[in-house]
């Protein structure tokens, strides 16, 4: 009674489990096709971190218009109307002007913020070539997930499959009263363990697709078929000379610059205090009795300023600015470590990857040679179902190390790209 009970655990699983894995077959032979580069694109167009940089620019933009307006005159107009009470009758008054003021010269000061307000501008525009260079790689990262999440549960799939043919084996071998019922126990479990993971294995993948689908713009539930693969393509840049790229194109490096370049134009600003200021004035007007009014009003002039003493402020504000360029310098410095860092981090944990890849396939070679080798010898009578469970344990485990290698390559690979600041084709 009891063997049969076991009989059927197994049978109900392998049902389940093929069911999951038929309706994931019908699902993905209705998905369409997608390459890494359509993902790329599609990231680029959809994903809102792109339009918040570019609304950053046109801000930015925007903000020199009106900076530049304080080079400007203004012209104002203004009217008024007053009613009070007389001795005999009520007197009306009307008042209508019209101003002009022009500030000539502001010791540099409106100057100093144009060229600020410039310098944010390209500091936006490079934001934008930095959100597409972080997309790209957010984007080849979750399409990279897929891959693996794909191949993992292939993996897991072979082993449920080879461990389900080796069951029947077992089954029928111990009908026959050749094995003891602990093979058969062994080998039930095997694969009901096998069957979790391969449970697991298509959890992180389905996981791993919404999370694409999340980065691309599409629909969460979406189902696409991966048109590339997890496949080994060489970096040919030597380490020195990826930092060295990297510190001539990364957004953040130029960025940095200009921020240095915003902290001197502060102490310009700074110091514009010092200095006199020279406006020019205008106006006309009507005032009287009747509207518009009968008496015309009209001045021009010329008028200039100097601050002499201002009890140490202009001072306390140079001397503000000169410190705060300091600290941007060495925020400079921090950056241009910090890249270079990831540079090596990269670079070096892409080598890492790249020699797995080659001894895990030989280990995926041997592994099978193994497996095929343990289950001659068990079937023969010569050999243990222990040596088959441990040579299918070890060629899964070759297999998802290879799988694994295959993976941190190429997005180590792509990090590094990043990282040196190649830019989204």
């Amino acid at each position: 009674m009891s063997y049969k009970k076991s009989r059927i655990k197994p049978t109900v699983s392998l049902l389940s489990t093929g069911l999951l894995v038929l309706n994931t077959a019908i699902s993905l032979a209705a998905s369409p096709e997608i390459s890494l580069d359509d993902s790329v694109a599609m990231a680029l167009k959809n994903n809102p971190s792109i339009q918040m940089a570019l609304a950053d620019k046109e801000k930015a933009l925007w903000g020199i218009k009106e900076i530049e307006a304080g080079k400007m005159p203004t012209l104002s107009l203004s009217s008024g109307y007053n009613r009070s009470p007389g001795a005999s009758s009520p007197t009306d008054s009307f008042n209508n002007s019209i101003k002009l003021n022009w500030s000539l010269y502001t010791g540099g000061r409106v100057e100093g913020q144009i060229d600020q307000a410039k310098l944010n501008a390209d500091i936006a525009n490079l934001g934008v070539a930095k959100a597409e260079q972080q997309l790209k790689l957010d984007t080849t990262t979750s399409y990279y997930n897929v891959l693996q999440g794909r191949n993992v549960v292939k993996v897991n799939q072979e082993t449920v499959d080879n461990l389900t043919q080796h069951l029947k084996n077992v089954q029928a071998q111990y009908q026959v009263g050749t094995i003891a019922k602990s093979d058969l126990l062994r080998s039930e479990v095997e694969l009901a363990n096998a069957q979790q993971n391969l449970t697991k294995a298509q959890n992180t993948y389905d996981v791993a697709v919404a999370s694409f689908n999340n980065v691309t713009g599409m629909p969460l539930d979406s189902e696409n078929i991966m048109k590339d693969d997890l496949t080994y393509v060489k970096y040919d840049l030597s380490l020195e000379d990826s930092i060295k790229l990297a510190q001539q194109k990364r957004p953040e490096i130029a960025q940095s610059q200009d921020n240095i370049d915003i902290a001197k134009t502060g102490v310009k600003i700074a110091n514009s205090n010092k200095l006199p200021t020279v406006a020019v004035s205008a106006s006309d007007g009507l005032n009287g009795s009747n509207f518009p009014g009968q008496n015309n009003n009209w001045s021009i002039g010329v008028s200039a300023s100097w601050n002499l003493f201002d009890a140490g402020v202009t001072s306390a504000k140079v001397k503000e600015a000169k410190a705060n360029e300091e600290k941007i310098k060495a925020g400079d410095k921090q950056t241009r470590d910090g890249i270079e860092l990831e540079v090596r981090q990269s670079y070096l944990s892409m080598k890492e990857a790249e020699a797995r890849m080659a001894t895990s396939q030989v280990a995926v070679d041997k592994g099978a040679e193994d497996l095929k080798a343990s289950q001659a010898k068990y079937y023969a009578g010569v050999g243990t179902n222990i040596d088959v469970m441990d040579a299918q344990m070890a060629l899964t485990q070759a297999k998802t190390n290879a799988t694994q290698a295959a993976y941190d390559y190429n997005v180590n690979k792509a990090k590094l790209e990043k990282a040196v600041g190649l830019g989204v084709k």
